[in-house]
């Protein structure tokens, strides 16, 4: 990795880390809130060029050393919660009408940061060992968004326009803009955890007993896996033709590489693999007649074609054939004291009844800034999403945003859609003339408020 491409040097890092911190509901969207947000934001960016790189991955070092993956923790279920008690009560606010929507977005976007840099140094197995107890708020989070992806899956609401990114937002939007905005970005924080879900898997021998259990058994988390494998909610069919979710974007699947498996199939039979073959799983696990039938239906799905591509789903297949025949033992109960999650308990517990006066307060305080703080506000933003860096952060070559082969053409005036050939971008102009003139007007509006050059 050059120079020219790096965030941060070792040393910032170091400084960032140490200086994150766990913030009450009532500050967020702070002054101090917001720097906070921004060195999230490029810790973020340069753990996934150390980790793209294959180089020395100095951020999640310093995420250990310090003890600060549990802020992290803290910190995104305190926004998660900040989205489902302070947000709606802003969004019905009759007198509450912002010059600019965009500090509450960066809100919204704050928790999809953080999952973000989570997954990706959460790959390690010390870093999971880091997260101490921590872990088990952590998991209980990552099974909010899976169940409740799995839920909408199954009620055909499963969001139909791609990801939203922080240059998407128009500085125009309106509250229902964001509410809506909030709803397609919750999908992609979804997928986040569950490869998060996979990774705690993977190092489940390193975990506490009460982490395995309330996977298991609080949980059921392979029931709430075979939904996912069942419904599939990053594959779609529009106008009969298949559309896969990847790298946030919807892309159409060319009828050779339709049987092909994505990264999130594949993370979804792995965390099927790690608690359905291990013996400390299934001796935890309770193989009654609701969760075997669940699991036997995993059969259907087990093809030669699948197997080829990961070849120790063949373990799994002759595990639930032979389940299919046999009642397993049940589940020993050896475990007298549980532990449990307590950050997003004590956060409720905090602030019960308040969240209308926190909504107020933060009206006054955050919401509604005056002209020259938005423009501090984007001065910051422009340092922070360099568009060298931000090509950087793409681990492999841009996709065509219509086809979704390897694309080597981009849109000119936004800069910000890929193609692989004229006929491509013809086609996809519809769905992205919108999307294209409010980035165009988004970044012309930015070059005159801070009057730098294009």
């Amino acid at each position: 990795m050059e120079s020219a491409t790096a965030v941060l040097f070792p040393g910032e890092s170091e400084g960032y880390v140490q200086s994150l911190e766990t913030y009450p509901l009532k500050e967020i969207g702070s002054a101090r809130w917001f720097r906070q947000h921004e060195y999230i934001e490029k810790l973020n960016m340069q753990a996934i060029l150390n980790a793209t790189a294959s180089q020395d991955e100095f951020v999640k070092e310093h995420l250990i050393s310090y003890s600060k993956i549990p802020t992290l923790i803290y910190e995104m279920i305190s926004v998660e919660i900040w989205k489902h008690k302070v947000f709606p009560i802003l969004c019905q606010l009759q007198d509450f009408n912002p010059k600019s929507t965009f500090p509450i977005y960066m809100v919204i976007h704050h928790e999809a940061t953080i999952i973000n840099l989570l997954e990706t140094v959460l790959f390690h197995k010390e870093s999971c060992e880091a997260a101490e107890e921590a872990v088990l708020d952590l998991l209980d989070y990552c099974l909010r968004k899976v169940t409740c992806l799995a839920a909408q899956t199954v009620t055909g609401e499963t969001p139909t326009q791609d990801k939203l990114t922080q240059s998407d937002h128009s500085d125009t939007a309106t509250l229902q803009d964001l509410q809506e905005q909030s709803t397609a970005l919750e999908f992609d924080v979804s997928l986040k955890a569950l490869s998060i879900l996979r990774y705690i898997t993977d190092h489940i021998d390193s975990l506490t007993l009460s982490t395995l259990t309330r996977m298991l058994n609080t949980h059921n988390l392979p029931c709430v896996l075979v939904q996912l494998v069942e419904h599939c909610p990053w594959s779609r069919r529009t106008k009969g033709q298949l559309e896969k979710y990847m790298d946030g974007k919807w892309y159409q699947v060319p009828k050779v590489d339709q049987l092909k498996m994505t990264k999130l199939d594949g993370q979804v039979w792995i965390c099927l693999l790690n608690l359905l073959l291990r013996p400390e799983c299934q001796q935890k696990y309770d193989f009654n007649d609701f969760n075997k039938g669940q699991l036997l239906k995993l059969r259907g799905f087990l093809t030669e074609v699948l197997i080829d591509q990961l070849p120790n789903l063949g373990e799994l297949q002759r595990f639930l054939s032979h389940l299919s025949v046999t009642d397993p033992a049940p589940p020993k109960r050896d475990l007298i004291l549980e532990q449990i999650p307590e950050i997003m308990d004590n956060i409720l517990k905090e602030n019960s009844s308040k969240w209308k006066a926190i909504a107020k307060y933060q009206v006054k305080q955050a919401f509604d800034p005056c002209d020259e703080d938005l423009q501090q506000h984007a001065r910051r933003l422009a340092q922070t999403y360099n568009l060298d860096v931000m090509e950087s952060l793409i681990p492999e070559k841009p996709k065509c945003g219509f086809c979704g082969s390897e694309a080597s053409k981009r849109c000119s005036r936004c800069q910000g859609e890929w193609y692989c050939c004229r006929e491509c971008q013809v086609k996809h102009w519809q769905k992205h003339k919108k999307a294209c003139e409010l980035m165009a007007e988004t970044v012309s509006k930015l070059q005159g408020d801070l009057k730098i050059e294009a």
